[in-house]
């Protein structure tokens, strides 16, 4: 991503908060709320980084009506744990995975080679059809007011072997998320996948437990995976939505004009995260290509990878997650010029 790219982000944040103060102001001010928010990630991380300055822009554009409570590192409890906390309430807002719980639809972003860049994904859920998805996450109790990249694409390391065509991961003990894509690409793959908490993937790696990981370069280096493992196959096979969890509940007990501010400082937010996170994974990646052994693949093992995961496409169509004409429209929004 160009600098540009930062600077118009900044302009936004900076406009949403001039309008966020203009209609805040004059409001009584007798109640304050309550924004508790957790993470797994550490404090240095891009999504961490990105959520500092979202409790700073709330609680100045909502004229201290709403206080922020920022947990990271996972202290609250694994991914899991605080969306089960952000569903019963007892934290009122998260970012992380477990997508799916949210909206099936949110899988449609995570098919298997489907976007040929960063950019294309970002397009798609800043479109009229990534507001929807974000809308219909309503029905499963969690309320996203914006939704954005959980990183750059994710790759590949191994302590085994690299990574340069399908057949090198017939058999691979595979850490993943408990996401089914993710769990149906590596069986497809040949793989052996094993559901992995993100906080003990680390120790995991370690003990033998598992073989391989896969994750943007940004979450190699924040939990230090790199540190046990000695391949780096760059595959760019897939990105991760990365929707803001909320309380539907807390957020409909907020007054109509602090809706709009809440609303207004999430979409500007998650706009600076994309802008950092995604300029940051280039950084993130040469720190990795120091200290592993990495490769990158070739266009003819590209085509091979693609040809081996059309079953998992197909695979959600049959199942009703969506059909091909989602797919499709999808795809023409994100390549559209």
């Amino acid at each position: 991503m160009k600098k540009l790219v930062l600077v118009l982000a900044l302009l936004v944040v900076s406009l949403s908060l001039v309008l966020a103060e203009g209609q805040t102001e004059g409001a009584a001010a007798s109640q304050v709320y309550t924004f508790k928010y957790a993470n797994t990630q550490s404090p240095n991380h891009p999504r961490s980084k990105s959520m500092e300055l979202f409790k700073e822009q709330l609680e100045k554009a909502s004229n201290g009506r709403i206080k922020v409570e920022l947990y990271f590192s996972g202290v609250l409890g694994k991914e899991a744990e605080v969306l089960d906390m952000v569903v019963t309430g007892s934290v009122q807002g998260c970012r992380g995975g477990l997508f799916e719980r949210a909206n099936k639809m949110y899988l449609l972003y995570t098919l298997p080679f489907m976007f040929e860049n960063t950019d294309q994904v970002v397009k798609l859920m800043r479109s009229e059809f990534g507001d929807k998805v974000n809308a219909d996450a309503i029905g499963n109790g969690i309320y996203v007011p914006a939704c954005g990249v959980a990183g750059g694409f994710r790759n590949i390391t191994s302590n085994v072997k690299p990574i340069r065509s399908p057949a090198d991961l017939r058999g691979l003990k595979m850490r993943t998320p408990p996401i089914d894509m993710t769990i149906k690409t590596f069986k497809a793959l040949g793989a052996n996948p094993q559901q992995v908490a993100y906080t003990e993937t680390y120790m995991a790696l370690k003990s033998g437990v598992v073989d391989a990981q896969e994750n943007p370069f940004s979450n190699t280096v924040d939990m230090k995976f790199y540190e046990q493992q000695k391949y780096l196959s760059v595959v760019n096979w897939q990105l991760h939505p990365d929707p803001f969890y909320v309380n539907p509940a807390w957020y409909n007990g907020l007054p109509a004009d602090l809706k709009a501010v809440f609303d207004s400082v999430a979409e500007s937010t998650i706009i600076y995260s994309d802008t950092i996170w995604l300029n940051s994974e280039k950084d993130y990646y040469y720190f990795l290509r120091e200290r592993m052994e990495t490769n990158e693949l070739t266009p003819e093992a590209v085509a091979q990878f693609r040809e081996a995961v059309k079953p998992v496409w197909q695979s959600y169509v049959d199942d009703g997650f969506f059909t091909w004409g989602d797919i499709n429209r999808a795809m023409a929004i994100a390549t559209a010029e």
